[in-house]
């Protein structure tokens, strides 16, 4: 038997990184087979100039493409054999515009297409991609006068810039052939010069943190007001349209905390680097920038009583009304549990209730504010969580008054698309607007800001993306879900009416090979009674006679659901598959975009993390799948992620037996002031203490592995070196993974992505069977 141990310790050492090799290899191979095998999925558009047809061409067997003409008032599609048809339609001219008024990062919104950038500025100008992290990535130069045309996707970010870095403007990629020229500069909003006046008789600065006022024609400034860097006024001079008042804001400043990073091993010296970034925690001072009122005829200041907007987190979306009787704006108070449009006088100064909102939990600010005036009719199109779900009111802006709620009923609208303030019409995106469908999957529909039912613009079963003819009348539909490859459809716009099925993509080859889709699967909460949504993948050498480790995928954030509901042939749970695990992602409760109270578990309460629905879920599907062990049972996840995934190992060590926790918000006063206050509250309570990882550290009895990025600007590593040093002093076995110059995410790195894998894979699969006895 001494012979044999070497032999077997040379087996069971390196089956985890041999494990890893090989779900890469397979993984790779795969997502080839994906590109070649799943068939008429990737459409190219164009609408024809006289808004009769559509021309399209789709991707079909053999690499080879096929095209179509659509007559849109049949809905008749003919094949068409000639490959130029859809270049012939021609790029349709679309506007470079201000930086500022596109997304700050590239979404998928459709298939591929083209987009042409023409150089008409006499200077080479730079081009950039805006990626899904939002962060810009050259894409070459274009030369004077040249055109540079680029294979993209609908819905993708690009920015113009001159060779000295100065931006030009951006475009969003629209759904068919376009060509962008680029002449100059674009700005965001034509208008008088920074201060001046509507009449233009004068001009209003900001100097020192002093107000001063000066005529247009000459003559000496006049302080307004005083002030200094410390207390005094910034930001934006917002006249009123008759010139007789000013709006400035006025602040004092706060202590600054900073945040100490140290990069061990940079790449162009031997020597650490130290950075010292701002980084605000929570119960710190922020600075709070209040309304200030000036008669500018008096050259006076007119007192407001900021009694109902006293501790404000944000004060924004400040506007004159067009008859320069009031100014209003949005007030957040900090907790985020009262939100306010107030209107200040400009005869007195006194401030008045437009609408609010309170409750006693958290207000989903940053997820679920749509706040639009609509001057022509002295409206303001409001959006709310007051009955339970998240929906659209019509306020009366002089009176305050709700003139109508324009959508209602167990679903959410997720986002104002678009309002068309002449026609009265709003385009809404919803969630779970089509009873029976998963509540998350995304559809439109029009609403009138005069009441009745919705117009419904979409209905198949899935997630949806749709665009718009140039002229309006008619838009495609591409919608899947993970278990229904894409169908893609146009439609007439007046009233959703479908005029044609384009295609339905095929992954039946793509399926011989192994691969399955992700499995959705809805069962019941904690309670008994709420449904809980979400997926599980298997992996491509699937047996149903065999026992699987089941790993969970976690990210509890309450500002999303982070399920997958779009179909994909390749995520990077299916790799993790590939190890030999059921991995399954969920959606507890707390997380977002289900009613108010499923919401509100979160409310500080982050340490919850919706496991018991989540551990529910599992124990609901293994019953019918009896391939799936719940006696192996991992999780991982990174950021907010981490932060769950080691709350799951402290308070459910019965059912978590394995964890790797990535760059976590271990202890909430560590980390970011927004997102914790978010769903924390404030003031800084015991609540924060209580739902610290750091706090409840010595309950670990599971397998864990923490992994930190050594210079994470999102979240502060001593967040995770604190949970290491509870651990330490509780005397509990833990392995931890620091990856030099690595930021947030550090997990996801090509080093950090296999030694989770292989932690999971050694800790969770069966080691290899030893050498028989008496054998060599």
């Amino acid at each position: 038997m001494n012979r044999l141990l070497p032999v077997f310790l040379s087996l069971l050492l390196p089956v985890s990184a041999q494990a890893w090799k090989e779900a890469q290899a397979r993984g790779e191979k795969l997502r080839q087979q994906a590109r070649q095998l799943v068939v008429r999925e990737d459409l190219k558009f164009a609408w024809t100039a006289d808004g009769r047809s559509l021309v399209y061409e789709v991707g079909i067997e053999g690499n080879r493409k096929q095209g179509f003409v659509v007559d849109l008032s049949t809905g008749k599609k003919t094949e068409t054999n000639d490959p130029q048809a859809l270049s012939k339609v021609g790029n349709r001219e679309v506007p470079l515009v201000a930086a500022d008024q596109v997304p700050r990062r590239s979404r998928s919104t459709g298939g591929s297409q083209n987009l042409s950038l023409e150089n008409a500025t006499g200077a080479v100008v730079r081009v950039e991609w805006i990626g899904f992290d939002g962060k810009p990535k050259p894409f070459g130069d274009i030369q004077p006068g040249a055109t540079s045309t680029q294979g993209t996707y609908v819905g993708h970010v690009w920015r113009i810039s001159r060779a000295d870095g100065s931006v030009l403007g951006s475009v969003v990629t629209p759904d068919f052939p376009s060509l962008v020229k680029i002449t100059g500069p674009v700005t965001s909003q034509p208008g008088p010069p920074d201060g001046q006046s509507p009449d233009g008789k004068w001009t209003a600065s900001i100097r020192n943190g002093s107000l001063f006022l000066k005529a247009t024609a000459g003559g000496e400034p006049i302080r307004l007001a005083e002030g200094s860097q410390e207390d005094g006024y910034q930001g934006r001079i917002q006249w009123s349209p008759d010139s007789t008042r000013l709006m400035v804001f006025r602040t004092k400043s706060v202590p600054q905390r900073m945040v100490t990073l140290i990069e061990s091993s940079p790449k162009d010296q031997l020597q650490p680097k130290v950075e010292t970034i701002p980084y605000t925690k929570p119960g710190d001072a922020i600075p709070q920038p209040k309304p200030r009122l000036f008669d500018v005829i008096k050259r006076a200041e007119i007192p407001i009583d900021d009694s109902l907007f006293a501790n404000p987190w944000s004060i924004d979306k400040g506007e004159w009304t067009t008859d320069s009787k009031e100014y209003s704006f949005l007030f957040n108070q900090r907790g985020h549990q009262i939100l306010r449009i107030l209107g200040i006088s400009a005869a007195d100064g006194k401030v008045r209730v437009i609408t609010e909102e309170k409750t006693d939990t958290f207000i989903d600010y940053s997820q679920k504010t749509s706040f639009q005036r609509l001057p022509a009719s002295g409206e303001i199109l409001w959006m709310s969580e007051r009955d339970g779900w998240n929906h659209l009111y019509l306020i009366d802006q002089k009176s305050g008054t709700v003139k109508r709620q324009l959508t209602k009923g167990p679903w959410n609208v997720r986002s104002v698309v678009s309002v068309d303030e002449k026609a009265r019409t709003i385009l809404i995106k919803a969630l779970a607007i089509h009873p029976g469908q998963d509540p998350y999957l995304g559809h439109f529909a029009r609403i009138s800001l005069d009441g009745g039912a919705p117009t419904l613009l979409t209905s198949g079963n899935g997630d949806h993306q749709i665009s718009f003819s140039p002229d309006g009348n008619f838009y495609t539909d591409r919608w899947s879900r993970v278990d229904q490859p894409p169908v893609v459809e146009v439609h007439r716009s007046s009233d959703g009416k479908l005029i044609a099925e384009l295609e339905r993509a095929d992954d039946s080859a793509f399926l011989k090979t192994g691969w399955s889709r992700p499995e959705p699967f809805v069962a019941k909460g904690r309670d008994g009674k709420t449904d809980i949504h979400g997926i599980l993948v298997k992996p491509s050498n699937f047996d149903p006679s065999k026992r699987y480790p089941v790993v969970e995928d976690i990210y509890a954030g309450p500002h999303d659901f982070f399920v997958p509901k779009r179909y994909s042939t390749w995520m990077n749970i299916n790799q993790m598959a590939e190890l030999g695990f059921i991995v399954v992602m969920i959606d507890g409760m707390g997380t977002n975009w289900r009613s108010k109270a499923f919401h509100d578990v979160a409310w500080k309460n982050l340490a919850d993390s919706g496991l018991p629905d989540r551990i529910a879920w599992m124990k609901a599907a293994a019953t019918t799948r009896p391939w799936m062990d719940l006696t192996r049972v991992g999780i991982y996840g990174g950021s907010a992620g981490g932060q769950n995934a080691l709350s799951a190992l402290l308070h459910h060590p019965e059912f978590y037996k394995v964890g790797v926790a990535d760059c976590g918000c271990h202890d909430n006063r560590m980390d970011k002031i927004w997102w914790n206050e978010a769903w924390m509250g404030w003031p800084v309570d015991e609540s924060y203490a209580k739902n610290s990882n750091v706090t409840d550290a010595a309950k670990l009895e599971g397998k864990l592995l923490l992994i930190v990025g050594e210079i994470d600007h999102n979240v502060d590593p001593s967040s995770t070196l604190q949970v290491v040093n509870a651990l330490q002093k509780a005397d509990k076995d833990f392995e931890m993974l620091i990856i030099t110059g690595s930021d947030h995410g550090a997990a996801e790195s090509p080093y950090g992505s296999r030694r989770r894998a292989e932690f999971l894979v050694r800790n969770l699969l069966p080691p290899p069977i030893p050498p028989t006895p008496g054998r060599n």
